[in-house]
């Protein structure tokens, strides 16, 4: 496999490269979930669209099997959307339990995800999550037997709030991806750095800021997007789409979950030696913005995120015929 990196001083990722090297041959011998197991954890009375735009989008890529962990008022709602995704409405908010139930209710939670938690390939944490107490604390939980079990997470949306107000949620955890905005990267680096972002130095802070979380790696989105691990960084400048509706974002947590569910499967064969979540942060970000740019080519300014979702499959068979 090629570098990542491209000669000269730029620090654009050599992405076909990476599509290459990690994407998974079609082939008959092959049995329904060896491709990916992706499972989304998010989901309330609010907001439903985000895990569904996140859940679909790691199927359209090429994953087997796609769940969604949710509130029971969200269950029906995003089931609703799509019978290929494995819906499993096991949360719950402060305002429908009592106080004194719970503690049982979050162990009920926790066993039920442990009954699934092996058989998954990677978590994405947080698209349309909320912010409700009770309902981060047992998602706190769900996260920490996921470090236990090896499983790798892609932390978006109200996880990254999740995690900034309590770091040790991931810390030092290799297989944990964030995946900020603006805002986002600005509060993570006032946690961590104490300092404001830099652009003059952005590499460089931000090569300080997985470094502070102990070796994270970060996807920072922007009009190019940066990733680190805390060790060498890269940029994916791939145009997209001018137009920023809502939702891009759970589309790259889906994607960045496959690519990096492919990039492990390669690593532990031994036929990439770089870290599998900048391969797969590297492919999430170039393949969503292929779609969006084709997308954006049919719809213009009416361009959605179904829009962008219907591209994917297109944009992937582009770049890597089958």
């Amino acid at each position: 496999m090629q570098s990542v990196m491209t000669s000269g001083p730029s620090l654009e990722a050599d992405s076909i490269s990476i599509f290459r090297s990690i994407l998974p041959g079609l082939e008959s011998s092959k049995h329904k979930g060896q491709a990916g197991k992706i499972a989304v954890v998010g989901g309330c009375r609010e907001y439903t669209g985000a895990p569904y735009f996140s859940a679909i989008s790691a199927l359209k890529i090429g994953a087997d099997l796609s769940h969604v962990f949710c509130t029971k008022d969200a269950a029906p709602v995003i089931k609703s959307y799509s019978p290929e995704l494995i819906v499993h409405p096991i949360l719950e908010e402060s305002y429908s339990i009592r106080d004194e139930d719970k503690s049982s209710i979050s162990a009920k939670v926790i066993a039920e995800v442990e009954k699934w938690m092996e058989r998954f390939d990677c978590l994405v944490v947080g698209p349309g999550l909320g912010r409700d107490p009770f309902l981060l604390d047992c998602v706190s939980n769900i996260m920490k037997h996921a470090r236990e079990c090896n499983v790798p997470m892609v932390i978006d949306g109200d996880g990254l709030y999740l995690v900034t107000n309590c770091l040790d949620l991931v810390s030092g955890y290799p297989l944990a991806v964030l995946t900020p905005n603006l805002n986002e990267y600005k509060r993570l680096v006032q946690k961590v750095l104490n300092s404001e972002v830099n652009d003059e130095n952005g590499t460089d802070q931000l090569l300080s800021l997985a470094k502070g979380i102990g070796g994270v790696t970060i996807l920072r989105k922007g009009k190019s997007d940066f990733v680190s691990d805390g060790k060498t960084a890269c940029a994916v400048s791939v145009y997209g789409s001018p137009r920023r509706c809502g939702g891009q974002g759970d589309i790259l947590s889906g994607s960045v979950a496959v690519f990096l569910s492919w990039a492990r499967q390669c690593a532990d064969k031994g036929e990439v030696s770089m870290n599998p979540t900048i391969l797969g942060c590297v492919a999430g970000s170039a393949l969503l913005r292929k779609a969006a740019s084709m997308a954006f080519d049919n719809k213009k300014r009416s361009t959605l995120t179904g829009d962008i979702i219907e591209c994917l499959g297109r944009s992937l068979q582009e770049i890597c015929p089958v």
